[in-house]
């Protein structure tokens, strides 16, 4: 206990020294940037195809899977390898910096190509590459709450990543609808608009490369080969950790159920509620104000209550409110009811975004941190991808066919009500606090004990 406190870290490996409120707001500004790019490239291809109509309307879910669907798997690959990798890596810049820079450069470049690309073929060959890069730079970045952050800081860490990522939703899917209400005037409005994207995400990138600590020293990796250091990512050993792998679960579905509505909304006003395609973007701004404005109301009150009464309490409120929010969407015979259903679901998603990054921050090995987010995050990677597979291919499309296309964005929404109710039945396992604490973050002992725990 002597050497843990001499090196300004407690017993599960995580650093005591209290952060300035300065440094924590640049830790979490590139998740603006970052969400600004995933959210916006999706809402914008949702909108291209709406807008440019390059496939039939019965074909559109469809096309949208296509488009999204590989960049998602290599995105699950991606992140949690380099995310290890990252955790080993010796640099002037430390741990994480390098994997950020070189991922923020590479996402402007394929960002051009998803711009100037119109063939479902070509974007869905630079949706692969943006997903590469983009992953490349979130996997090593995402151990930086843990590097650094003091567990009396969690929470309020955690409300400022929710904070950050609903502003870069925000943001991403702002300028996508603007693109939207643009395009009859001004063709050119989807390709300024990714390019934006782009933009955005390197001046946040900046801010945390220049201005944020370098974090802790790298694991060792005791004379092992970077490819076994790779390997590691996907070692068994982290099926031990029973909390873990529910709450990844739990995460899934409940994005999963967000992204019903997320990449459905453009499908819902055009065809549910029969507006023009200026009217849909003006509509699109609505929702994106309403959803925001929950989003900021509740994200860092979520955060401080459950320090309080806990994490996974919270959560299920955020699932209720999401359910709620969707569940009234999916009936609205107009804009003004749909309004109604997207505030709720704003303030279910900012509660979610804030307090769930705190529990996975709880419970994760510290040493492994950059493992253990990457992994978690395969659940945000695949959760919208396969949101479009069967909310928007499978059930939307088959809807469209069988009864009419004002239907089959409705009955999409149902598949997102089940998903939060999935969500909220898989975080009953999770246990809130790591029975034991350790500092190899391979899972062994400190998993072992917790999984005994759990079973007593």
């Amino acid at each position: 206990m002597a050497d843990e406190a001499a090196a300004g870290v407690d017993a599960g490996g995580r650093p005591t020294a209290t952060l300035p409120g300065w440094q924590l707001i640049r830790l979490s500004l590139y998740w603006l940037g970052l969400t600004a790019v995933m959210g916006g490239i999706t809402a914008l291809l949702s909108n291209r195809l709406v807008a440019e109509e390059f496939v039939p309307l019965a074909e559109q879910g469809d096309a949208l899977f296509r488009m999204t669907a590989l960049g998602a798997l290599i995105a699950m690959l991606v992140q949690p390898t380099v995310g290890t990798i990252s955790d080993y890596t010796i640099s002037r810049w430390g741990r994480r910096k390098p994997y950020i820079v070189i991922g923020s450069v590479l996402d402007v470049v394929f960002l051009l190509g998803i711009a100037s690309s119109n063939t479902v073929l070509a974007i869905a060959v630079f949706v692969i590459l943006l997903q590469f890069s983009s992953n490349f730079a979130q996997g090593p970045f995402q151990g930086y709450v843990p590097d650094l952050v003091p567990a009396h800081q969690v929470g309020m860490a955690s409300s400022l990543v929710g904070l950050f990522s609903v502003l870069g939703n925000v943001a991403g899917f702002a300028i996508a609808a603007v693109a939207l209400a643009l395009y009859a005037t001004v063709p050119s409005s989807f390709f300024v608009a990714t390019m934006t994207l782009g933009a955005l995400e390197l001046a946040t990138m900046v801010s945390v490369v220049f201005r944020v600590d370098n974090g802790p020293a790298p694991r060792d990796r005791g004379g092992r080969s970077w490819l076994a250091v790779a390997r590691e990512a996907w070692g068994t050993d982290i099926l031990r950790e029973r909390s873990f792998m529910f709450l990844v679960g739990s995460r899934f579905f409940v994005l999963m159920g967000a992204g019903v509505l997320v990449n459905g909304a453009v499908f819902f006003l055009a065809r549910s509620l029969g507006l023009d395609t200026s009217a849909a973007g003006i509509a699109l701004l609505g929702v994106l104000f309403v959803v925001t404005a929950g989003n900021v109301i509740a994200v860092v009150p979520a955060a401080r209550v459950s320090d309080r009464v806990g994490r996974k309490p919270v959560i299920y409120v955020a699932c209720a409110l999401g359910a709620a929010g969707v569940a009234i969407v999916a009936i609205a015979p107009g804009v003004p009811v749909a309004l109604v259903g997207a505030t709720l679901f704003g303030v279910g998603s900012g509660s979610f975004l804030a307090v769930d990054w705190a529990l996975m921050t709880d419970i994760i090995p510290k040493a492994a941190s950059g493992r253990y987010m990457g992994i978690s995050n395969v659940a945000t990677a695949s959760s919208g991808v396969v949101a479009i597979a069967v909310a928007l291919k499978l059930v939307m499309d088959t809807v469209t066919v069988a009864v009419d296309p004002a239907t089959g964005p409705r009955a999409a929404m149902v598949v997102g009500i089940a998903c939060y109710g999935i969500g909220a039945l898989l975080l009953r396992p999770v246990r809130e606090r790591r029975a034991e604490l350790g500092k190899d973050g391979a899972g062994g002992a400190p998993a072992a004990a917790q999984e005994a725990s759990t079973s007593a």
